[in-house]
């Protein structure tokens, strides 16, 4: 079994300050977008995963790309989850929701990679729900691939 703090470590603190985003929902990131590029290999490599599958989402916000795992893959807590079997999605402007286990969630916000998901408490009862920022450069999408990979480890019953 993976050790979530193990995991954290590789994560670098993010530099500069973390771009501004809405206080309420729906919860967007409003500065320091990436490119469209850096979106779409973080959308393909995600795509590109065992038991993964693009879905459609609840909200009304277009262009979302969600990533549910199928029944046979999703052995993960309940809390690894978001709705159904969506344990993260990518919005237009480059930042992901998604879920993590609690002390890696922690480490993501205090490397300054995320924020706990404005909704965390009133509407899914758990800090793991969080946003992780848009990766701005070549470097960031490998740390932000980090954490969606640990995500999807945490979906699978890995974490």
């Amino acid at each position: 079994m993976l050790k979530y703090r193990s995991q954290a470590e590789i994560l670098r603190a993010r530099r500069g300050a973390p771009p501004r985003t809405t206080l309420a929902y729906p919860h967007e990131q409003l500065t320091q977008s990436g490119t469209v590029a850096l979106r779409e290999r973080l959308h393909e490599r995600a795509g590109a995963l065992p038991g993964v599958i693009e879905g459609s989402n609840s909200t009304s916000t277009p262009g979302i790309r969600t990533f549910l795992l199928e029944s046979e893959f999703a052995e993960g807590p309940r809390e690894a989850f978001l709705a159904g079997g969506e344990f993260a999605h990518l919005h237009p402007d480059g930042s992901l929701h998604l879920t993590l286990p609690r002390d890696l969630g922690d480490e993501v916000v205090v490397q300054g990679w995320g924020e706990v998901h404005v909704d965390a408490g009133a509407r899914r009862g758990s800090p793991i729900f969080m946003m992780i920022y848009a990766p701005r450069d070549e470097d960031e999408l490998e740390a932000v691939w980090r954490i969606f990979r640990m995500s999807y480890e945490f979906a699978l019953g890995l974490l």
